[in-house]
């Protein structure tokens, strides 16, 4: 509104308190004693020396008035700033108008009939912001909000509310009716940041602050519509209040006012950026854990705590995070204050909360919570969370009674001091903890149950997306700075990279980069560099050298696995491609998505007939990420107990990628069994069955190939039922076939092979041959190194087949 020298002048606000009210006032003491509303009138005072009028009411004209204290309540609790009708003729300016004090302050002025000339009357609150003493000469001029660039209304603006006196209610204050009532006293007022308002509410006096504000276009008032600037805290940053603008309050934390969460105004401890993306963070394949994250622990902390209250929840307090090492755990504790509005979270170190003086490490645990709990115990609801990222939880929250902290019981009073902190009496909702541990079977189960680490995500391994994810951030720079060649190709690295891990995909760049700066080191030099270093780029070969370099931790045994068919698969039956061909189809069956999670196949037969070889060759014609092998060969001297966590290790690593084979070979050698006695490991047995029936988790998939030469001892022991499927492998049974077997190795002239077949017992009343292939490759090695090739081999296989005719051969 203007009036009619073009002089915009607020509307009349609220009158606010009786003027001629009596009781204590937190600015003014006793309102009856030297007021102007009240009491005996004020003294007749001429104008102050110095004191000047202008002479018009031009725009741009300046007073020079005397501070004086704020003539009443009316005036003190309205936010007016007092001045003579002497100096400002209600009729030239208006009933209200706003002056600009000093250049800096802008406040709202009404002119109080016998107020002196030359004089203007402040509040505390006023004179503490303006920074004015009561005797100062100050400068007031005119102000136009209209002639301003920046826009001149309040879209909104952040409000801190406290007690102003000794009056104070333990009622909880709602923040909708406290804003209407700020609105009603105040609406047309100007205020900024670091503005302090003094208000009698239902008859408190309350001290407001104004901390931030935003705001609006004059012609989108109504529509609130933000300006570009976004949220000010710029004192200069100023606007007109409006019943549009949205007030967001906020509790002093020095005062004992207790405020109603809003249940329209967006938390205070919302830490998440509106406009964050996961690819700001420079992780990978980790979107769908992100996602999990963010609506387990964040979601319920962006929306207002009013409406959190009505549905009566908690917000999430703690999360955990394991899996193998290398996935990216603590690189997510790096990175996650970029998605954070507030402060930077704390990182603690387990090992680093551990002291060797008594009462120390409970301590340690208390003074990672003292900052949650002083600002919880000031702000309550409207505190800002408090992130702590607990990085090897295990070292620290091992399972009571274990033994852990080596026998004093001081890590089960660590355990107990960070559950009552997390989920004690004096419960906190203002901390998030995200713990991280590679070994969450050490974790005690009290800090796992929900109220505590309740959120339990498994950081895996990633597919072949999210590698591709890794290795696209990982070369971002060489290929932004052109010294990458086209020919390397992301996708195929990372179909080629299968149980690489995060870390491991790092290391296989670094290798490629070292091959790369081989090229441009001089020969016969350590240190000398070529002088086309300039032309230095990583090329694909540079990866592909890279990835002979570099093994995935959780990949193939690949030479394990080669170990055990070093001479191939030799066809010399038709049954080898069928036993080839079934276990392809079990490989399919397991591998498929959505298929088989667990499917078990026992390959039973004679010694050294091929069974541990065929397994072999169809877990590395699989093409499965993880394939493993348990042999006894491996575990020699092992205790049972040892056997017992090599085993146990193997089948969890296969339990975190997504398609895993472990191969099982020679069962009966595993457990200890011998034909005399008879003895064997029972513990070690219950292994073995335990983990041929258990699935894997999680969508994930496991193919267990196992051999045996004793299936009847597998029987006997309840344990031949844990397979799903058997298939047993022959024996060389007939001449065709050794002929084959001869004729492939090469080592024997076709007259030699004659010679050998003629030489070898008769078969009669349908007698096979019945040896193993292992054993015939065996021979033809030992009868290369005689003169008589063809009759040391026939000697052999002849012993041969007499001891199996002695000794009958197991089914």
């Amino acid at each position: 509104m203007f009036n009619r020298n073009n002089v915009p002048f607020a509307a009349r606000p609220n009158p606010g308190p009786d003027p001629r009210r009596t009781g204590y006032d937190p600015v003014m003491g006793d309102p009856n004693r030297g007021g102007y509303g009240g009491g005996p009138p004020p003294p007749q005072r001429g104008p102050p020396q110095g004191a000047r009028r202008p002479v018009n009411d031009a725009a741009g004209a300046t007073w020079s008035l005397r501070s004086e204290k704020s003539p009443n309540t009316l005036y003190t609790y309205g936010n007016l700033v007092a001045v003579s009708p002497a100096d400002f003729p209600p009729q030239a300016f208006g009933r209200d108008f706003y002056l600009l004090v000093n250049d800096y302050y802008v406040l709202s002025a009404r002119p109080l009939d016998g107020f002196p000339q030359g004089y203007i009357g402040f509040s505390e609150r006023q004179r503490m912001w303006a920074r004015i003493a009561v005797t100062d000469s100050v400068r007031a001029q005119i102000y136009n909000p209209f002639t301003q660039e920046r826009k001149a209304y309040l879209g909104s603006s952040d409000v801190e509310v406290g007690f102003a006196g000794k009056s104070r209610t333990e009622e909880p204050y709602d923040q909708g009716e406290l804003a209407n009532a700020v609105i009603e006293k105040f609406k047309d007022q100007i205020l900024a940041p670091g503005q302090k308002v003094l208000m009698d509410h239902r008859g408190i006096p309350l001290s407001l602050t104004i901390k931030t504000v935003e705001l609006i276009d004059l012609m989108s008032e109504k529509q609130a519509q933000p300006s570009e600037g976004g949220v000010a805290t710029d004192p200069t940053a100023r606007g007109i209040l409006t019943p549009h603008t949205l007030l967001n309050f906020y509790k002093d934390a020095k005062s004992g006012i207790n405020l109603k969460a809003s249940d329209r105004r967006p938390a205070a401890n919302s830490i998440i950026r509106p406009d964050f993306k996961f690819e700001d963070m420079g992780i990978g394949g980790l979107d769908a854990e992100f996602s999990t994250i963010f609506r387990r622990a964040f979601a319920s902390r962006i929306f207002p705590p009013g409406l959190i209250n009505k549905l009566g929840i908690q917000h999430v307090k703690g999360i955990l995070l394991y899996g193998v090492p290398g996935t990216g755990k603590t690189l997510i504790a790096r990175q996650i204050g970029k998605m954070l509005n507030a402060r930077e979270p704390k990182i603690i170190n387990g090992p680093e909360v551990l002291n060797k003086y008594v009462g120390q490490s409970e301590e340690n645990i208390r003074k990672m919570f003292a900052d949650a709990e002083k600002e919880y115990k000031e702000k309550g609801d409207e505190s800002a969370l408090h992130i702590i990222i607990f990085d090897e939880l295990d070292a620290v929250c091992k399972q009571r009674g274990s033994g852990a902290g080596g026998g004093t019981g001081v890590g089960d009073s660590v355990v107990n001091q960070l559950l009552s902190k997390l989920d004690g009496v004096d419960q906190l909702n203002n901390i998030l903890l995200i713990g991280m541990t590679n070994r969450k079977d050490m974790i005690d189960d009290a800090l796992l149950r929900p109220g505590r680490l309740e959120v339990h995500m498994e950081i895996g391994l990633p597919d072949e997306k999210g590698r591709a994810q890794i290795l696209k951030i990982h070369t971002q720079k060489m290929r932004d700075n052109n010294v990458m060649e086209p020919d390397v190709n992301l996708v195929e690295l990372a179909q080629l990279t299968k149980n690489y891990s995060g870390a491991e995909i790092s290391g296989l760049v670094k290798a490629a980069t070292s091959f790369a700066f081989n090229r441009h080191v001089k020969p016969d030099t350590v240190a000398g560099i070529k002088e086309d270093v300039s032309n230095l780029k990583v090329r694909r070969d540079d990866f592909l050298n890279a990835l002979d370099e570099v093994k995935p931790a959780f990949g193939v045994a690949e030479e394990q696995l080669s170990d055990c068919v070093q001479q191939g698969i030799i066809h010399y039956s038709p049954r080898v491609l069928e036993i080839l061909k079934e276990g392809n189809l079990f490989v399919q069956q397991v591998g498929a998505e959505g298929g088989t999670p667990l499917f078990s196949v026992l390959f039973h037969g004679p010694p050294a007939s091929g069974k541990t070889a065929l397994a072999a060759r169809i877990a590395i014609d699989s093409g499965y990420p993880f394939i493993r092998l348990i042999s006894p060969e491996d575990m020699v001297g092992f205790s049972e107990t040892a056997k017992i966590q090599h085993i146990t290790k193997i089948f969890m690593d296969a339990y975190k990628s997504r398609t895993s084979i472990v191969v099982v070979d020679n069962i009966e050698r595993i457990i200890d069994w011998v034909p005399i006695g008879p003895r064997f490991s029972n513990s070690v047995l219950q292994t073995l069955m335990v983990f041929t029936r258990k699935a894997p988790a999680n969508g994930r998939r496991l193919l267990i190939l196992a051999t045996t030469t004793e299936r009847a001892l597998l029987k006997d022991l309840d344990m031949y039922s844990s397979f799903n499927a058997d298939i047993e492998v022959p024996t060389v049974s007939t001449y065709d076939e050794l002929r084959h077997i001869l004729g492939t190795s090469e080592s024997f002239t076709p007259e030699e092979v004659d010679r050998i077949l003629g030489s070898i017992y008769s078969i009669e009343d349908d007698q096979k041959i019945g040896v193993g292939v292992k054993k015939i490759l065996l021979g033809i090695e030992t009868a290369k190194q005689d003169v008589d090739k063809a009759g040391r081999f026939a000697n052999v296989i002849n012993r041969l087949i007499d001891q199996d005719r002695k000794v009958p051969a197991f089914s």
